[in-house]
């Protein structure tokens, strides 16, 4: 996909684009999250549109992207769909009736980080 900083859509789709490739191996989030941080809250479908427009070998991790709830939002019995669960269990991801594993392997919300590095810095400090 070809990124042009002249175009405010092509500033939408870099962000997104970087935020798919900060999530962790073994780790899944969903469209709108990943939207969320890309500064674009409520854009989940521009995130679909912009990793259904990535070229076949993209090293990006599109796969670690689902939609709400876990759902494996390609259709059952696709080729797509058999390669994100396949991508997805070979880093130890459980799917299971079309869902991956938000609660075991989510990567979350920012706020979900926030909290997380909060409760983390309060438990890095001795109370002596």
């Amino acid at each position: 996909m070809a990124i042009s900083p002249a175009n405010p859509g092509d500033a939408a789709a870099a962000a997104i684009l970087a935020v798919v490739a900060q999530i962790p191996r073994g780790k899944v989030t969903t469209y709108g999250a990943v939207a969320e941080r890309a500064g674009q809250p409520r854009r989940a479908r521009l995130v679909g549109r912009v990793l259904a427009g990535l070229p076949a070998k993209s090293r990006l991790p599109w796969h670690r992207v689902v939609a709400a709830g876990g759902r494996i939002a390609f259709p059952e019995g696709s080729d797509a769909r058999g390669r994100q669960i396949g991508r997805l269990r070979r880093e130890g991801v459980g799917v299971a009736n079309g869902r991956a594993d938000l609660r075991g392997h989510g990567w979350g919300s920012p706020a979900d980080d926030i909290d997380r590095w909060l409760w983390r810095v309060g438990a890095d400090h001795d109370e002596n």
